[in-house]
Formats: C-alpha cells, sequence, structure tokens
C-alpha cells in the first residue's frame, strides 16, 4: 500500500536556536517533500535565539508556524512543536539539517508496510 493514497498531515517541527542562518536551507528541504503529493505543515520553535531568527523564520512566509519561546532548551523546544502540531506524524528536524529528497515519502510507505 502507497501512504499517498490516504491523505495525511506530517508535521516538521523544527527547534531553533541562534541558527537563523541555517533556518532556510532547513525549511526549504521540508518544502520540497510536498512535490511528492504530501500535506506538511511546519512549525519553528525559537528557543529563545539571539541572533536573527525571528526576522529569519517570519520572512519564510505565512505557511511557516513561527512559535517563540524563553531560551528552555531542545527537549522544551520540540514539546512546544508538539503542543502546536496538528498533524498525523511527527518529524523532527534540526535547524541545521535537510531533509533528503523523497525522506517523509519513504517513511509513511515503510510505515504502510
Amino acid at each position: 500500500m502507497n501512504m499517498t493514497s490516504t491523505p495525511c498531515l506530517i508535521s516538521v517541527i523544527i527547534p531553533c536556536y541562534n541558527y537563523g542562518r541555517f533556518l532556510p536551507d532547513a525549511v526549504n528541504s521540508v518544502l520540497g517533500q510536498k512535490k511528492d503529493g504530501l500535506a506538511v505543515e511546519i512549525i519553528v520553535v525559537d528557543d529563545g535565539s539571539t541572533d536573527d531568527t525571528a526576522a529569519v523564520a517570519q520572512g519564510l512566509g505565512s505557511s511557516i508556524q513561527y512559535i517563540y519561546q524563553k531560551n528552555q532548551g531542545p527537549s522544551a523546544a520540540r514539546n512546544s512543536g508538539i503542543r502546536a502540531a496538528r498533524g498525523d506524524y511527527l518529524v523532527f528536524l534540526d535547524a541545521d539539517d535537510l531533509l533528503t529528497a523523497g525522506t517523509l515519502i519513504s517513511h509513511l510507505d515503510n510505515f504502510a508496510a
């Protein structure tokens, strides 16, 4: 069974602390997953950054959900993202990492198998 036949929402949670310079590439790697026909919501959780993370995140478009919290560490940032997520599946992506092409569809196909 191919999961693309069953509509689902994937929430990708990106905790970010002073990694504004990497954030556009991380977000774009998630947006690239949409070409596989996936519904993806992106949640950036700014964990009290002192760099330009807020401006960068807010400049990425209205489809990106931005949450600011005082610095509490990556686990707390992930938990904030979980609380905001609406997806059927959760994916965590560090702000300085990328999803390679086809990653999410591959995961969904594996879940279906």
